[in-house]
């Protein structure tokens, strides 16, 4: 079914206001582009009249590259209220398919610019674990959604969850950070920062640039959440703690 931006954008709101998803299968010859798939993404979050706070870089490493068929990673603007911090609580119920990753989040200390190198880039920002919990207005979206349909949903984007800012590391440790996650205790999946394009700073670089070609800037205060330190799994109730080496620290999310 070919669609227009207005009425993709305006189904997925109904979608995240009612709590009711969308047939990806009714959309996947739906004739959107990437930029106009990303259209239909900033016409969505304009819809639900709150602050772009953020913003998530997804399919940053092969493997997910891979899976939905992509050459490229790509972002997901994200709203205020998505924006949690550490020890936060989220309900299930308020979610459609949640899962759960592991990732290293940036915040803006001043405005960055695609001229900036990664050395830059790191002293304008400051660092902080982070889990995020990506969600998507479509129903059985993982691993199927077409590419189109990812970006237009802001990158499956539900819920980021920022710890309390990290010392400040070199370039090059960034490449090489190790994080673990345990549900209410026990183990649940482990990760490593070099699965984020090499180095999670490249993922932040690879966005300035790309938001730069749109006309748009990160700006101080926006958080970047850089790519999952490892496949997800599906999130469940209980008390999920992240644990990052390098003296970064922890994270918790309460899911009830």
């Amino acid at each position: 079914m070919v669609v227009t931006v207005k009425d993709l954008s305006e189904k997925l709101f109904q979608a995240y206001q009612q709590k009711k998803p969308l047939s990806w299968e009714e959309y996947q010859n739906s004739g959107l582009t990437p930029d106009t798939s990303y259209q239909v993404q900033h016409a969505f979050n304009q819809k639900k009249g709150e602050a772009v706070k953020g913003y998530k870089i997804s399919l940053t490493s092969e493997q997910t590259q891979n899976m939905f068929h992509s050459d490229s990673p790509l972002y997901g603007q994200i709203v205020e209220s998505a924006i949690l911090k550490d020890g936060a609580s989220v309900s299930l119920d308020e979610l459609f398919e949640p899962l759960i990753e592991l990732e290293l989040e940036f915040t803006a200390k001043e405005d960055l610019s695609a001229d900036d190198d990664e050395k830059t880039l790191l002293a304008k920002t400051e660092i902080a674990p982070g889990i995020e919990v990506p969600d998507s207005r479509f129903k059985d979206w993982f691993p199927k959604l077409p590419l189109e349909l990812v970006i237009s949903d802001s990158a499956v984007c539900g819920k980021i969850v920022v710890g309390k800012a990290a010392p400040r590391l070199s370039v090059d440790q960034l490449s090489d950070i190790r994080t673990k996650v345990t549900l209410n205790g026990k183990e649940l999946m482990s990760g490593i920062s070099s699965e984020v394009l090499g180095n999670p700073i490249h993922a932040l670089k690879w966005l300035v640039g790309k938001l730069d070609q749109e006309g748009k800037k990160v700006t101080r205060g926006t958080t970047v959440s850089t790519g999952t330190f490892c496949l997800p799994k599906s999130l469940e109730r209980g008390t999920y703690i992240a644990t990052f080496d390098h003296g970064i620290g922890s994270v918790t999310l309460n899911v009830k």
